[in-house]
């Protein structure tokens, strides 16, 4: 009887030993194995995750004013468990928050302790709104931080600085290639409230700050800028074009101080914009470049020793039959060096060097210059232009191209190459980015001018750039683009607009005018282009329509700039009548 007495004892000391070991194990593994599992739920059943949102990097200018900053605004949260009375709380909120009753009524019933009632709901709104519920001793609309997206000069630069989306994430301009270094991350901060609302802050969770976004500075100058919109803005109510654009870089480092496209939009009203404002036209629009192009070829000539000062070429007194077509001048000319073939701008000497130099050493030259290719701007939608290599030309390539016939630029690839022989052959990068800085000041990227390659020769660069600047004076075609008291050089350029059927539309043109000044130590290089101004055919000329309005803005700037004058006396120049169409 004893021994099974003792036998259950120790029957049941076993089974209480293994049901408090189990329980034991148990605790052990709630606690300890799976502590922060069940915290985090618990967490997640009681409290609130806050999204603490990061501020969005600016854009400055290189003085550093803002082009592009964040407004303060107000997300408005609702907390179910905290609302008493749907009906009136929407009654109340509603106009506030600028929304219907009804819609706003049905967003916040139910018990469900966090709903994003609106976002970006501007402070002033936030602040009416707490104190209207605070003397209606109602409760339960929070406000968190937020922000929205502002630029102070509206449309001023729009097609550089870009936009955002509804999600805010860049989708053009500085705002979409710089997005990864603007943007931000979020942080966020578990709480909990009380029943009358408040942060119960011993009981707060998890918290990590936000990194804020960096801010990029561009390289451009905003008073710069401003003479550039204003006078192309001018340009563009006196002539009425369908597009127009002005573009200015400085050529020693391809630093893009100033652009401007027309038309163009308001960057704090992009809803309204037409697909056609949006476009950045100097770096997807493509254009036929008329004489501007003559440089290409006459550079070519002069570096590779096709021709030199002394060479003389039959411009066959304005009438050229080749390849069954009929290549005219606007005047006849006999015999022209290389110097008067750029400076009257001959269509048939230009055609002749290209010739001289045969077709694969020309092309070569052209894409050199960046013809053909994407300069590489920290811009979305860079288009490369077109460029046929030599075994897709036809008989007339060789003759049309060198006037800047048969191949399609852009505006900023015009600028570069027009640069490269302002800046010693030397062909730049275009930079628009100058420096990235951190939330705390400190640059962690600086852009430093790159060069792409030697074009030309020095030597080759300053013969150009002598034949140009005569092109601006007296015997050139380009005299409107005189600036009292400095000297300017550059090239003029019109051309007949291409159909999109093929061919030529009749009574249209894109006209231009690319320069740089002071031409002696070139400060900034330029291009200023109009598309189908509404004049008549015997106006509609580069040297009478876009070098007039270059002229205004060089003045200005060198005012702006505190240049030094390189030349003496006021302009005495007549009105240039001759032009420079190639056709």
């Amino acid at each position: 009887m004893k021994r099974q007495c003792a036998a259950r004892i120790v029957c049941i000391v076993v089974m209480l030993t293994i049901v408090f070991t189990v329980f034991s194990a148990r605790l052990i593994d709630l606690q300890i194995a799976r502590h922060q599992e069940y915290s985090r739920l618990a967490a997640e059943k009681n409290t609130i995750r806050q999204v603490i949102p990061a501020r969005r990097g600016t854009i400055r200018d290189c003085h550093g004013e803002i082009l592009a900053d964040n407004l303060p605004m107000r997300t408005v949260v609702a907390d179910g468990s905290h609302i008493v009375d749907p009906t009136a709380l929407a009654k109340l909120a509603a106009p506030y928050l600028e929304m219907e009753e009804a819609e706003l009524r049905e967003r916040i019933r139910g018990d469900r302790k966090y709903v994003v009632v609106r976002r970006k709901l501007p402070e002033g709104n936030a602040i009416e709104l707490s104190r209207a519920l605070q003397a209606g001793g109602l409760k339960g609309l929070y406000f968190e931080p937020d922000s929205k997206r502002s630029y102070p000069n509206n449309g001023m630069l729009c097609h550089l600085i870009g936009f955002l989306d509804h999600d805010g994430e860049g989708i053009q301009g500085i705002e979409k290639t710089m997005e990864s270094q603007l943007d931000g991350e979020d942080g966020f901060r578990h709480m909990e409230r009380d029943r009358t609302g408040r942060e119960i802050v011993i009981y707060r969770g998890q918290e990590q700050e936000p990194r804020n976004g960096a801010d990029v500075y561009l390289t451009i100058d905003m008073g710069l800028q401003c003479i550039v919109e204003e006078e192309l803005d001018a340009a563009v109510l006196e002539l009425q074009p369908e597009t127009a654009v002005a573009l200015f870089v400085r050529p020693a480092t391809g630093e893009i101080v100033a652009c401007a496209s027309r038309p163009g939009f308001d960057l704090n009203d992009v809803g309204s914009a037409q697909a056609e404002q949006m476009k950045n036209r100097a770096i997807i629009d493509m254009v036929e470049p008329g004489s501007t192009f003559k440089i290409v070829v006459a550079s070519a000539a002069i570096n590779e020793r096709v021709a030199t000062d002394a060479t003389r070429v039959f411009c066959e007194n304005g009438s050229f039959a080749y390849g069954g077509k009929i290549l005219r001048d606007h005047h006849g000319y006999g015999s022209l060096g290389v110097h008067e073939i750029i400076v009257k701008s001959s269509n048939i000497g230009s055609a002749k060097l290209a010739m001289m130099m045969g077709e694969q050493r020309f092309y070569d030259y052209v894409t050199r210059f960046g013809f053909g290719r994407r300069s590489g701007v920290d811009l979305p939608g860079e288009i490369p232009g077109v460029v046929h290599p030599p075994h897709r030309w036809d008989k007339l390539t060789i003759t049309r191209m060198p006037m800047g016939h048969s191949v399609a630029v852009t505006p900023l690839q015009i600028v570069m190459a027009m640069g490269a022989i302002a800046n010693q052959g030397r062909l730049m990068k275009p930079q628009i980015v100058s420096k990235i800085v951190d939330e705390k000041g400190v640059t962690i990227r600086d852009f430093q001018p790159e060069v792409v390659r030697e074009v030309v020769t020095p030597e080759t660069a300053a013969y150009i750039s002598d034949a140009l600047r005569e092109v601006v004076g007296e015997r050139g075609t380009a005299r409107r683009a005189h600036v009292d008291g400095y000297a300017v050089a550059g090239k003029t350029g019109t051309a007949q607009k291409v159909s999109p059927k093929g061919g030529y539309m009749e009574g249209k043109y894109v006209v231009s005018f690319a320069g740089y000044f002071p031409a002696d130590k070139p400060e900034l290089v330029g291009l200023v282009l109009v598309d189908n101004a509404r004049l008549a055919s015997s106006a509609n000329y580069g040297g009478l329509v876009a070098a007039p309005v270059f002229a205004r803005i060089a003045a200005r700037a060198a005012r702006y700039l505190n240049l030094t004058p390189t030349e003496e006396g006021e302009s005495t120049l007549a009105l240039n009548t001759e032009g420079d169409r190639t056709r």
